[in-house]
């Protein structure tokens, strides 16, 4: 096991009825609020109302930036730091899924940054503080709500880029699973299949003597497995949904890599579906991940997808190691599909006319390689693409 520092500083409020502690929490950090939210869900459930009403009942001034897209614009985040300058804020509130919270950080991030806040996501400067932010999760699925990093896109560049500082991370965050019962159910798929990545991410490594650390991501994987078809099916059922949402903060909030030497492939490579065809990065990540398998499954990552085959899905481990990794990837996919999660690229919308172009763009930003578990070239990225059509 490598050396690691720990630090995993949001304090989590979990549980129904949490959003009480919301206002002393706000003030023991600001005093003026920019409460930040997507399409206006959060109107239609109650949420909204709830909030702005404690934010009255406390005295503390807001002001308010909505439609924040899926897949985060940097035109928002430019938006946000411009009302937040003018207005003395001094506290980011974003109420939502990932996105939303993702948009916020990087404006806590850019209101102290003179320049164009996409320098800071393409890291042209660095990002020194940002101002204190909190969330209320309405998703589960990216696990912004518990780490310090943020995906922002950049139409007109076609690029979609993580950045992260350790200022970024959340004060605070309120995850309240009955939040999660109003999600379509091909967000909670996708919700789903991106908490699975996220774990596969970290899972997917060679050697590491991460003993606890990959018993860990079982588990978070086999909770995936366990209710996501529950909590699509039944989409009250609390356990489920909070299950699912404390599994989405665990993927990702450093625990699982802690100890371990992981650099993401899939997540890289899906960026570049969202940001030349804007879309859903779940749905992106449950496409990508099965060829992505099946591409790098040979002789020295074998033993690691028997390891999976045999802990996660129960697979006969006295099976030839070939027949239990071929099953493993066969029923990752299968589970997807359970999820009723289109299987290819072609179902998206995507075809061959952009391939190339992605396949270079995703590695353009990490220095020519993507992942270690199996480093990947531009031309493994485009052969994974093509098997994923």
């Amino acid at each position: 096991m490598l050396n690691f520092n720990y630090s995993i500083p949001t304090k989590i409020f979990f549980g129904k009825g949490q959003i009480e502690v919301l206002g002393n929490q706000i003030k023991n950090y600001g005093s003026k609020v920019l409460l930040t939210y997507g399409g206006g869900s959060i109107k239609k459930n109650g949420i909204y109302n709830r909030v702005i009403e404690i934010l009255k009942d406390n005295d503390i001034p807001f002001w308010e930036l909505g439609g924040i897209d899926p897949n985060p614009r940097i035109d928002s985040i430019r938006e946000g730091i411009k009302i937040c300058r003018e207005n003395d804020i001094d506290f980011i509130l974003p109420v939502g899924g990932g996105s939303t919270i993702d948009c916020s950080k990087v404006m806590a991030a850019g209101f102290y940054y003179e320049g164009d806040p996409w320098d800071l996501v393409i890291r042209k400067s660095k990002i020194e503080k940002s101002l204190p932010i909190g969330a209320v999760l309405t998703l589960a699925a990216t696990g912004s709500e518990m780490d310090a990093g943020a995906v922002i896109t950049n139409l007109e560049t076609k690029q979609k880029l993580g950045v992260s500082h350790p200022s970024m991370a959340p004060k605070f965050s309120i995850l309240d699973p009955t939040y999660t019962f109003t999600v379509p159910k091909n967000q909670t798929a996708a919700g789903v299949a991106d908490i699975m990545s996220h774990t596969f991410e970290n899972y997917f490594t060679l050697e590491d003597g991460a003993y606890l650390q990959n018993r860990l991501a079982e588990a978070v994987l086999k909770t995936c497995i366990y209710y996501g078809k529950i909590a699509i099916d039944e989409p009250e059922n609390y356990e489920a949904r909070a299950n699912i949402m404390w599994a989405s903060s665990l993927a990702i909030n450093g625990l699982l890599s802690y100890g371990k030497e992981t650099i993401w492939s899939v997540h890289a490579m899906e960026h570049e579906l969202s940001a030349y065809y804007d879309i859903t990065h779940g749905i992106g990540l449950a496409i990508l991940t099965p060829p992505w398998m099946e591409y790098v499954l040979d002789d020295t990552r074998l033993d690691k997808f028997v390891e999976y085959g045999v802990n996660v899905w129960g697979i006969d481990s006295d099976k030839d190691k070939y027949t239990i990794a071929k099953e493993s990837i066969d029923k990752t996919k299968e589970f997807f599909i359970s999820l009723g999660i289109p299987m290819t690229l072609r179902e998206v919308g995507i075809g061959e006319e952009n391939l190339e172009n992605m396949a270079k763009a995703a590695i353009e930003h990490k220095d020519g390689v993507v992942g270690n578990f199996k480093p990947l070239y531009c031309e493994d990225v485009l052969a994974i693409y093509r098997r994923a059509l």
